[in-house]
């Protein structure tokens, strides 16, 4: 696991991410991967109220909700960053989603899917500690200007 420290934010560069709606990806072997959300994600949305998750064997695909949240200071859609079926839901942060809050890259993990194609729909996730770092230190730097972000 490598982890970096990205303008007051953890990001751990092991895996994928979709910036736009602020969820990593991890490959865990046997076409599976676990998906969670980026502690950017998390400090945005502000304290989490609630999650909910679709049934395990739904498949979803990439851009469409496979869940949904209510936060302080959002409510919305869970957007698969990736297509497939939904294999596993971390039922401890559906039922306590301070987990998320606490943990986001190791027991605050979402879902797991056994993926469509990966491979295939990896050139639209970021990806490498050269482009982790540059792109999320981007987006902080976008949240600050907007005041989505305190200084």
């Amino acid at each position: 696991m490598t982890s970096l420290r990205i303008k007051g934010f953890e990001v751990r560069t092991d895996r994928l991410y979709d910036l736009v709606h602020h969820m990593w990806v991890k490959d865990v072997g046997d076409g599976r991967v676990r998906i969670g959300m980026d502690s950017l994600g998390v400090e945005t949305s502000g304290t989490l109220a609630h999650l909910s998750a679709v049934a395990v064997g739904t498949v979803v695909s990439r851009g469409e909700p496979f869940g949904s949240l209510e936060a302080e200071k959002y409510v919305g859609p869970l957007v698969a960053p990736l297509s497939g079926t939904i294999v596993a839901v971390n039922d401890e942060v559906f039922s306590d989603p301070r987990k998320v809050e606490s943990d986001p890259y190791e027991s605050g993990w979402m879902i797991e899917m056994e993926t469509a194609d990966l491979a295939a729909e990896r050139g639209g996730m970021i990806e490498g500690n050269d482009a982790i770092a540059r792109r999320f230190a981007e987006k902080v730097t976008e949240y600050r200007l907007e005041g989505v972000l305190a200084e």
